[in-house]
């Protein structure tokens, strides 16, 4: 194991059991495992489908609605 692995390791041992197993499914993730790093609900999957074919027909927001979204949020 290379120092940079071990220091990240001794650190993520500090944090939240969750926040462990986010970090260990990413690294299972670059080292070929199969399982999912991140499980989505039903709600979640629903969106991202819905947000796909949106995106296969075309249906984006026109530069106009973009700017007004940025204006609305903007920092005073």
């Amino acid at each position: 194991m290379t120092k940079l692995l071990e220091q990240a390791m001794e650190r993520a041992q500090a944090l939240p059991a969750s926040v462990q197993d986010e970090i260990a499914r990413l690294v299972l993730a670059y080292t070929g495992e199969d399982d999912e790093v991140l499980t989505l609900t039903p709600a979640e999957e629903a969106d991202l489908l819905e947000a796909r074919a949106e995106m296969e027909r075309g249906d984006f927001a026109t530069d106009s609605e973009v700017s007004t979204v940025f204006l609305k949020y903007r920092a005073s």
